[in-house]
């Protein structure tokens, strides 16, 4: 559901960067390091954006290739652990206690 409302968001957000963009079309100058050149101020607007996304992109992907290395890191220490103290997991995410019947009702005494 939050992957939903972000590309909504991001898609608004597009619009309306659009629709500013649109309605700006006359020429400004632009002062470079060694030069100024003269664009339309669509193409700056949309260019700033589109390097924007780029730059906002390329940092999420950093991030999301730096946790899936973090999380191969710390499934090779769990596999280490269980080897050396030989615990399993439960199977189906069930905990001892649901797994084994309870021997203490047919223990108790009847009245």
């Amino acid at each position: 559901m939050k992957i939903q409302w972000s590309l909504i968001l991001a898609l608004v957000f597009a619009l309306i960067t659009a629709v500013f963009a649109v309605i700006n079309v006359e020429s400004v100058q632009v002062n470079l390091l060694f030069n100024s050149v003269h664009i339309p101020l669509i193409l700056l607007i949309l260019g700033s954006t589109l390097l924007g996304g780029i730059i906002v992109g390329s940092f999420g992907i950093y991030r999301g290739y730096r946790l899936q290395k973090e999380v191969k890191i710390l499934n090779a220490k769990l596999v280490q652990i269980q080897d050396a103290t030989g615990y399993e997991f439960p199977e189906n995410g069930k905990s001892d206690a649901e797994q084994q019947p309870v021997e203490e009702e047919a223990s108790s005494p009847n009245a």
